[in-house]
């Protein structure tokens, strides 16, 4: 007696179309195309996962450094006296201070700059 495959397989197929939706015509009938597109969606989702990280890194240490030249400090002083001082703040809530709390930043700098 042979086994049937016809409920595994559209079973398969049916989570495939699932997946892309929204995608152009080719690439969601075929269920071969709608597979490669899958998986390169994604390996494009996670390699942006890491870019997006990458950025904002980026975004935060301008912001800092706009604000601490705003305050007479350059950025690598800045960053080397709060390591020196023991004060934990990351780059992240730095920069919410430089653009949310500018008056909160300048104080945080000058109690760097009186030791």
């Amino acid at each position: 007696m042979r086994i049937k495959r016809g409920v595994v397989s559209h079973q398969k197929h049916k989570k495939i179309r699932k997946l892309t939706k929204g995608y152009s015509h080719p690439n969601r009938v075929s269920i071969k195309r709608g597979k490669q597109t899958v998986v390169k969606a994604l390996q494009y989702s996670t390699r942006d996962r890491k870019n997006k990280k990458r950025t904002l890194r980026q975004l935060w240490n301008t912001r800092i450094n706009i604000a601490s030249r705003i305050n007479g400090i350059k950025y690598s002083q800045l960053i080397n006296s709060l390591k020196q001082n023991n004060i934990i703040l990351d780059r992240k809530i730095l920069s919410e201070l430089a653009t949310n709390e500018p008056k909160v930043f300048s104080a945080v700098v000058k109690k760097i700059v009186k030791k």
